[in-house]
């Protein structure tokens, strides 16, 4: 099966930050989980201690970050033979996609130099929301690839068995989420923090079909990482990180 690993933006959130990495390593481990999305670090020394934390528990991660550092993430990347970086063009919609797509160009054309790829991470309130923006950016930036996000998509209009159809071959990892409607009567561009909260799998109320979406990786033979990701918690985030796994499990176990 593939590895199943957190996005744990949403337990920095609960919990405050990542106080001690091992501990959090440790506590994921327990209730199944392969690894976390990133390993972050500002500086080789840095990676290199917290890569050897990672090996000596039998825990793994699928990017590395550096903040604002790109080429230290993609160094850090390339260094642990990790397969891609996120892209580091500022999200704002207010940017024009123009200069975001030629920004977003530049930025794979440095990776490659390392052998890296970028990979843009779909996102509500960001430069790529909606599927036509997407479809867009994919058209025109032809050496990206994508962190599909299967909630954002969905709140967004996507149609996430389309997406799997149209762009699975450059997938780098999917974010697992579900979307749970708190006012439909405000609209995503007005707020989309007001309209909607995401949670985790098959708790959520927009009708998104993740047994279809998992349907349709295993068709495409997707074996790269599955990223649990819940930005908001309303309880001890380990529970609902274990339900998530035990649905990812269930829908895409061999």
């Amino acid at each position: 099966m593939n590895k199943i690993g957190v996005a744990d933006y949403g337990m920095d959130v609960w919990f405050g930050g990542n106080y001690n990495l091992e501990q959090r390593l440790r506590n994921l481990k327990a209730i199944g989980i392969d690894g976390i999305e990133w390993l972050q670090a500002s500086n080789d020394n840095e990676a290199m201690n917290k890569a050897i934390i990672f090996h000596k528990m039998g825990m793994d991660f699928c990017s590395c970050n550096a903040g604002a550092n790109f080429e230290q993430a993609v160094r850090n990347a390339c260094a642990f033979g990790k397969e891609y970086v996120w892209l580091p063009v500022p999200p704002s919609r207010a940017l024009p996609m123009e200069d975001y797509i030629r920004r977003s160009n530049d930025a794979v054309a440095a990776a490659a130099e390392y052998g890296i790829k970028v990979a843009l991470h779909n996102h509500l309130g960001c430069r790529i929301q909606n599927p036509d923006e997407l479809d867009e950016f994919m058209e025109k930036v032809p050496g990206a690839w994508l962190l599909l996000d299967i909630g954002h998509l969905w709140a967004a209009g996507g149609d996430l068995v389309k997406v799997v159809e149209n762009y699975h071959d450059r997938f780098a990892a999917v974010h697992f989420k579900d979307v749970f409607y708190k006012d439909k009567s405000i609209s995503i561009e007005e707020s989309w923090g007001q309209r909607l909260r995401f949670c985790e799998l098959e708790a959520g109320n927009a009708d998104m079909d993740v047994k279809g979406f998992c349907e349709a990786l295993k068709k495409v033979n997707y074996k790269k990482w599955l990223l649990i990701e819940h930005d908001t918690h309303l309880r001890d985030p380990y529970l609902d990180l274990a339900h998530s796994a035990n649905v990812l499990r269930k829908y895409l176990g061999d």
